[in-house]
């Protein structure tokens, strides 16, 4: 049934024939050879810190870009609130009084807000949410005539009451 069987009883018989004798001594001789020379190369390495200049180059660029981004980015707001108040009409004034003062702008900042949870006010059926919130306002005034300019800053508080929907 099997066409290679015959073959097959061929290969087992076969056995390696025996090296000769100067093929193992001319072996010995280099492996010894070998041994002596290669114990240098068996030796593991010392490792040494390798120090990348380009990534420490590359890394310095990219945070210098982004704090000059930066930079320019908060210094642009700056100009647009100088340019919108110089956009601001002035009231008439006569140009005999030097101690005029024209309003030049309002800016209301809002640092804290909390949630006070749900109440119930005046005794009605519908909770309503509180809200405090904190601010600051500052207004500005300017005279035209002087260049001399006044600020005032002072802190507000409001309390409103929100309608609770979808309970």
């Amino acid at each position: 049934m099997n066409d290679f069987s015959d073959i097959e009883s061929k290969l087992r018989k076969l056995r390696p024939v025996q090296p000769s004798a100067d093929l193992m001594t001319r072996l010995e001789r280099a492996l010894a050879e070998e041994t002596a020379t290669a114990t240098a190369g068996v030796l593991p390495h010392e490792r040494r810190f390798h120090f990348n200049w380009l990534s420490l180059g590359l890394g310095l660029t990219a945070a210098t870009a982004l704090v000059l981004f930066a930079f320019l980015r908060l210094e642009g707001p700056v100009q647009k609130r100088s340019s919108l108040a110089a956009i601001t009409p002035a009231p008439a004034f006569s140009t005999n009084s030097n101690a005029q003062f024209v309003p030049a702008g309002l800016t209301q900042v809002v640092y804290r807000t909390r949630d006070e949870g749900l109440h119930f006010p005046n005794n009605s059926g519908q909770p309503m949410r509180r809200v405090r919130s904190h601010s600051r306002e500052t207004l500005r005034w300017r005279n035209p005539t002087t260049g001399a300019s006044l600020r005032i800053s002072y802190p507000s508080e409001e309390v409103s009451l929100v309608p609770v929907t979808g309970q």
